[in-house]
């Protein structure tokens, strides 16, 4: 059977089968009357996103939907969001769907009450005080895949289209205040789709769990985190229909998102100006540029891979858990070098300064520099 419970770390997390049919609930609950739900066009047709709206219609909360959302959304997505959510007289918005969905959602959420620019609320330093925190809208979330974590968490990611450098937006009223994850809605992921966000999670946790800061709640949660893609991303790969491995995922998704407050490094500061500039999935990226960065951090975090793969049933310490991930993406159809995903050369200069400006730079356990930046990118493409 697949697991059903009710948690609330670290917000109301409503989890398991068939209980997107508490949607409507779920809004009066967090004060919402008139809501907007947001995801993205894929998502916008399918019969996933007519039943969310179908349950919300029942309860007299009309089906207003907003599905104007890029891949890697950008500040004309937001502007274009906001202006609906207002036209609609909205109080609350539903994000629903992956990354792009979730993270755009929030930040309409977040964004309609405010006057400022949304860049000036970039995570830096407390940039986030200078939000009305009053004029930010109850948001409930609702993942469709399993990988971003965006829905327990409380930032959203950005692109800047005119610079094409991904920024993270932060407010703690950006997390949700109700999370439905319901492992029903990611059965009809498309096989690609669940490579990308599995390794999206595993990256959280792989990142996270090496991150030198203290934070040893998070380190525990990283850890048990790349055991559970371990052992369930394969089997629904293999098998969509899995309805209990596919609710291990969602767990994992969750608690990568949870534990990546300890920090992040290369592989997110790689994947951020990729993702902006040649406009790849985020999740993939991650899982690409992944064994050069392992290689890169092997002599700060040889001891403490070696105790995960004890952990996790891996053999060989350091290189057994370097192998392993070598045979997850090649088992999963991975592709071995960006070049795969169109990335070309002629921009590594420009990519390798965006990423030592990445804030997920600072996390990494060997400090990044122009020069081993530059080599990951080459060895990467």
């Amino acid at each position: 059977m697949s697991p059903r419970a009710n948690w609330s770390y670290p917000t109301a997390i409503r989890f398991g089968a068939g209980r997107i049919s508490e949607l409507a609930e779920a809004c009066l609950t967090a004060g919402i009357k008139m809501p907007l739900l947001v995801t993205d066009r894929g998502l916008a047709s399918l019969p996933i996103t007519a039943q969310a709206l179908d349950i919300l219609d029942a309860a007299g909360l009309g089906r207003a939907m907003f599905s104007d959302v890029d891949p890697n959304p950008n500040e004309k997505n937001l502007e274009a969001g906001v202006a609906a959510f207002k036209a609609g007289d909205h109080d609350g918005v539903i994000a629903f769907g992956g990354g792009s969905g979730l993270d755009l959602g929030k930040l309409i959420a977040f964004q309609a009450g405010q006057t400022r620019p949304v860049w000036d609320f970039e995570d830096i330093g407390d940039w986030w005080t200078r939000a009305d925190a009053k004029a930010i809208a109850p948001i409930i979330a609702v993942p469709t895949t399993a990988g971003t974590g965006s829905e327990v968490g409380r930032a959203g990611v950005l692109t800047n289209s005119v610079t094409h450098v991904k920024k993270i937006i932060f407010h703690p009223k950006l997390l949700p205040a109700i999370t439905i994850c319901d492992p029903e809605l990611t059965v009809g992921m498309p096989r690609i789709i669940t490579v990308g966000t599995g390794m999206d999670a595993f990256a959280h946790c792989l990142e996270a769990y090496s991150s030198p800061f203290y934070h040893p709640m998070s380190q525990g949660i990283a850890l048990e985190g790349m055991r559970l893609v371990k052992g369930n991303l394969p089997l629904v790969v293999a098998d969509g229909s899995n309805l209990a491995a596919r609710a291990e995922m969602m767990s994992a998704a969750a608690m990568g998102a949870v534990a990546f407050q300890k920090g992040l490094g290369a592989i997110h500061a790689l994947s951020h100006p990729v993702g902006a500039v040649y406009n790849t999935h985020h999740g993939m990226t991650n899982a690409v540029v992944m064994p050069p960065v392992l290689k890169l951090n092997r002599p700060e975090i040889e001891d403490r891979i070696a105790r995960a793969a004890n952990y996790m049933g891996i053999s060989g310490g350091f290189d057994g858990f370097y192998d392993f991930v070598l045979k997850l993406r090649a088992d999963l159809g991975v592709p071995d070098k960006l070049a795969e995903l169109g990335v070309g050369r002629d921009r590594i200069d420009e990519m390798t300064a965006m990423a030592l400006e990445d804030p997920s730079a600072g996390g990494n356990p060997v400090k990044m520099t122009p020069e081993n930046t530059r080599a990951l990118f080459e060895a990467c493409i």
